[in-house]
């Protein structure tokens, strides 16, 4: 049975779009995890879910247009929106998850009514499922996908490296790095543009219903075994890259979706981080 397995791995692992697939996943899954410690410890997870929805809207405008690089319209609108949600989420008459909530919500269905009313395929069920769900459309990335999104990756990872300082203060005491000079508002901003495009770039990757999910069960996992940012975030980014490669591969060998699979196994490794957390008195989140 293992060599079948084996064998039935190198098979798949000749072909360029699975090759593809495994880059932009751990580039994907990488970078999800380095922002999303501090998207969990600001109480804003859920902006990757929101931001998500309005991609989805935006993919939708752009296959309504038929345009070729969908990526080049998908890209500006889901960061003016991670823009918008930040401003908005500051307003005293409308709270950050309310705002989050308005715009995803709204953006979700608009972008279904849309494929609905100009549908341009045979099988909008398939499309829809495949865009929320990430069913196959990983397996399908072109040369010019690749590239941009090792491109991108690398310049989110070297943003967070260069502004690591920053991030830590406005995530743990905005008012105090406020205080001593720092400009709080923008890295604010900074980290709201960098998730929008984690979130564009992980949409063929686990689909949009799902894309929090990568941003959210690394961090809590990690949470339960270490006590410092930076030990978190390291877990978390190297949590990330693991259960997305061991869900690409079981999704190869047992012929399941990619994005489902990937996230159940980050549930799973979060249920057996929790319970060592719970064996050796780990923090609670």
């Amino acid at each position: 049975m293992i060599g079948e397995w084996f064998e039935k791995l190198s098979l798949y692992l000749r072909f360029a779009p699975v090759q593809h697939a495994l880059i932009v996943g751990v580039l994907i899954a990488l970078c999800a995890a380095l922002l999303g410690v501090t998207l969990v410890l600001k109480r804003f997870s859920y902006i990757g879910d929101g931001l998500s929805h309005v991609a989805f809207g935006a993919m939708s405008i752009a296959a309504v247009l038929n345009l070729t690089h969908q990526m080049w319209l998908i890209l500006p609108i889901t960061i003016l929106s991670a823009i918008l949600l930040l401003r908005t989420g500051q307003n005293a008459k409308i709270k950050g998850d309310a705002a989050i909530a308005m715009i995803s919500v709204g953006a979700l269905a608009f972008g279904y009514l849309l494929m609905n009313i100009y549908n341009t395929s045979s099988n909008l069920t398939g499309d829809v499922c495949s865009t929320l769900f990430g069913s196959t459309s990983i397996l399908t990335l072109r040369d010019s996908d690749v590239w941009l999104c090792v491109i991108l990756s690398i310049i989110v990872v070297i943003i967070f490296i260069l502004f690591y300082n920053k991030i830590f203060a406005v995530t743990f005491d905005e008012d105090f790095a406020k205080a001593t000079g720092t400009r709080a508002n923008a890295y604010n901003l900074l980290i709201a543009v960098v998730i929008a495009v984690i979130i564009v770039m992980a949409m063929n990757f686990v689909g949009s219903l799902l894309i929090s999910a990568l941003v959210i069960f690394p961090a809590l996992s990690a949470m339960r075994l270490f006590r410092s940012f930076k030990s978190v975030t390291i877990f978390s980014a190297v949590l990330s890259v693991i259960c997305a490669l061991v869900g690409m591969l079981i999704s190869i060998l047992a012929g399941t979706p990619v994005g489902s699979t990937i996230v159940a196994v980050d549930a799973a490794a979060f249920v057996i981080c929790f319970l060592t957390g719970a064996v050796k008195g780990g923090i609670r989140a």
